[in-house]
């Protein structure tokens, strides 16, 4: 990048003003990782200090089957499939039960869109895991499932996240994003869920209270240009409704597992190459530097593994995510080592190791205990870059 370019950015971010499309080009193009990492850092030191956040939580997916084949997942079976699976809502509860245990606070739900399921089937297993689980946070269904539900039920967005906010929603998951322009989006998604509704059930759900966080797949087949236009529609829509409270990058996954069964569910994977560590670093740091109204950003470390994740945080990251225990929609595609679990002893020892102060909270992002950073007498022990 030219000298003057890169002084003409580092004022822009230390002014505050506003990055536009063309500078996040730039940024991808710069092959100085030091440099962006450092100016992201510098944000999100200025927005979270030397905080990392994280929470105490479980994934729940009730239903692999699904009606849509897109071209990335190797989550979905169809109706008969081997592997496929549906829970009756007594099953789901037990399961989740048997979660509670570690003071849970926040279960997430994304299943399939399941083509015979009612519509009453939703609500009602909301009610009972609340029932099951009243001091623990619901976030549920994405915005590609509350668009399913309109078919299925014959009722308006609105009417559904009505019906589900008073059966114990607190925040739809940021999933079916991935990645919103035309030009990528109808090679990797087989459902009718494209930006205008999926910004428009979000919009609805901020509308009505919620707070919700934003998704982006990145690694496929999209370029840089891409994942700008992607963080500048929701920065947008932020603009508008100051209802997403964090933005996650996802890293796209191969499919390693299904193969052994003899079908590769992921059609993209042939002529695609997963994210390396660096990419994922400068996706993290761009992310951060243009999407300058969402106060956090979350590094999912199921899909990072665990030391990318540690140094997402500092590449403009401030969030590690949670304990989760099981995620389906990863753990069935890559097998490259990431665990099923991290405790919240595993948590914390991961964000102190990384020179940081790890600060548990809830799916509202108010804080539930704050804990000692890294022990400063360690020789050995890191500190985040300083400003």
């Amino acid at each position: 990048m030219d000298v003057g370019l890169k002084r003409e950015l580092e004022e822009k971010v230390r002014s505050g003003e506003r990055l536009t499309r063309e500078d996040g080009i730039a940024l991808y193009e710069s092959d100085d990782l030091a440099w962006l990492g450092g100016l992201a850092h510098e944000v999100r030191t200025r927005k979270n200090g030397d905080v990392v956040h994280f929470n105490v939580n479980r994934h729940l997916n009730m239903t692999n089957v699904c009606t849509a084949s897109c071209a990335y997942c190797s989550f979905q079976r169809k109706p008969g499939e081997k592997d496929a699976y549906t829970m009756r809502i007594e099953e789901a509860v037990k399961l989740a039960k048997a979660m509670e245990s570690d003071n849970l606070t926040e279960l997430h739900i994304v299943n399939g869109l399941h083509p015979n399921l009612p519509w009453r089937y939703y609500p009602r297993s909301l009610r009972e895991l609340k029932a099951a689980l009243p001091n623990v946070s619901l976030k549920a269904f994405t915005a590609t499932e509350i668009h399913h539900f309109e078919t299925i039920s014959g009722l308006s967005a609105s009417e559904i996240l009505d019906e589900l906010i008073d059966a114990g929603l607190e925040s739809l998951t940021g999933g079916g994003a991935e990645i919103f322009d035309w030009e990528v989006r109808q090679h990797i998604v087989d459902h009718r869920t494209h930006w205008e509704d999926w910004s428009r059930i979000h919009r609805l759900a901020h509308e009505k209270g919620l707070k919700t966080p934003c998704t982006m797949l990145y690694g496929h087949i999209e370029e840089p240009r891409h994942r700008v236009d992607h963080v500048l529609r929701l920065r947008e829509l932020q603009d508008e409704t100051n209802g997403f409270q964090v933005f996650i990058p996802l890293r796209y996954q191969h499919d390693f597992v299904d193969m052994k069964d003899g079908k590769i569910r992921n059609r993209l994977q042939a002529r695609t190459q997963m994210a390396t560590g660096a990419e994922a670093l400068k996706t993290f740091a761009v992310s951060r530097l243009l999407f300058d109204n969402v106060p956090h950003v979350k590094v999912f470390w199921v899909m990072h593994g665990v030391q990318t994740a540690q140094l997402a945080l500092q590449h403009g990251a401030d969030d590690m995510d949670g304990s989760v225990v099981e995620y389906k929609i990863t753990h069935d595609a890559d097998n490259y080592g990431t665990p099923n679990k991290l405790t919240r002893e595993d948590l914390l020892e991961l964000i102190r190791d990384a020179g940081f102060r790890p600060v548990e909270r809830n799916t509202r992002y108010e804080i539930i205990r704050e804990y000692e950073g890294p022990d400063p007498t360690r020789r050995d022990s890191p500190q985040p870059m300083r400003l």
